[in-house]
């Protein structure tokens, strides 16, 4: 197995397991606490915009009353599966972005000899409105 493929595979397991463990504190330092939500936090802001948008209460399934849920009664296994799968696909890319061949650009092909260059040409001689600049391949004015 190459280097990428282990380092693919590594990173889905890695970011799998984290985000799985790393579930409950974001949501503790979001507000989401066992408690109930955390004045003050970034939770209860979340909350008193979704109350002033629904008439005054915060309507069940929303994303607060979800992550509320969470955060007192811990994820259920429908939310792991969801939080692992989302780690895993960040971990992925990431340990195929780590993993994947680093080769140089190739140089461009420098132009033939009769070229026109920049350092013989000057702004005096210019006759197209280019702001001196060089397209490549010529145009067929420099061709003729």
């Amino acid at each position: 197995m190459n280097s990428k493929k282990v380092l693919t595979v590594v990173g889905v397991t890695a970011g799998a397991a984290s985000a799985v463990l790393l579930a409950p504190v974001a949501l503790t330092a979001a507000g989401f606490t066992s408690a109930g939500i955390a004045a003050g936090s970034l939770g209860a802001s979340m909350m008193s915009s979704a109350a002033i948008a629904n008439g005054g209460g915060v309507a069940a399934g929303s994303l607060v009353a979800v992550l509320q849920s969470a955060g007192a009664a811990g994820l259920t296994a429908g939310m792991t599966a969801a939080v692992g799968s989302v780690g895993g696909v960040f971990g992925g890319v990431t340990g195929w972005l780590i993993g994947r061949d680093k080769k140089p650009p190739k140089p461009p092909s420098s132009p033939p000899p009769d070229h026109k260059s920049e350092s013989s040409s000057s702004d005096d001689d210019d006759d197209d409105d280019d702001g001196g600049l060089i397209s490549w391949p010529p145009s067929t004015e420099l061709q003729k």
